[in-house]
Parts: structure tokens; sequence; C-alpha cells
């Protein structure tokens, strides 16, 4: 499971979701959930600075710009 902490309107996270999606493309699978920290004021108030924050099985490995290569790396660990 990987997961992407952001908002609304914030470029950085567009982007880390565009890179998401190429690591799909690429033939990665898994399954993306996305939650929006201002749905949630502890969120908000802990990655508001780090957004995009990116997750793979709770293991938090990409943050404020996107790592395709560690997010990579970290799902080539897993089976699809």
């Amino acid at each position: 499971m990987v997961t992407l902490y952001g908002r609304a309107g914030c470029h950085l996270c567009e982007e880390a979701r565009a890179g998401l999606e190429a690591l799909r493309r690429d033939g990665l699978r898994f399954t993306l959930c996305e939650v929006d920290i201002e749905s949630d004021r502890e969120l908000h108030r802990r990655l508001l600075e780090l957004i995009p924050v990116v997750e793979v099985d709770g293991a938090r490995v990409s943050e404020l710009l996107f790592d395709a290569d560690r997010v990579r790396s970290r799902l080539d660990t897993f089976p699809a």
C-alpha cells in the first residue's frame, strides 16, 4: 500500500501523484491511498511543511520533493 499525504492546490502533491502514476506505467503494481491533510487537524499540524509525503506500507520514503528512486526501491522489495 502506498499512501500519498497532500492537499488540494499543492503543485508538489500533483507532481508526486504524477510520479506515482509513472511508476505504475513502468509496471510497478500497488494500491494508492490519497489522504488530504486538511481533513485532520493533527495530520495538518504534523505534515503541512513536509507534503507531499509518500509512505510505502507505513514507512515514510519521500517527503517535500517526490523521490521516485526511493519509492521504486521500496516497492521492489514487496511482492505485487
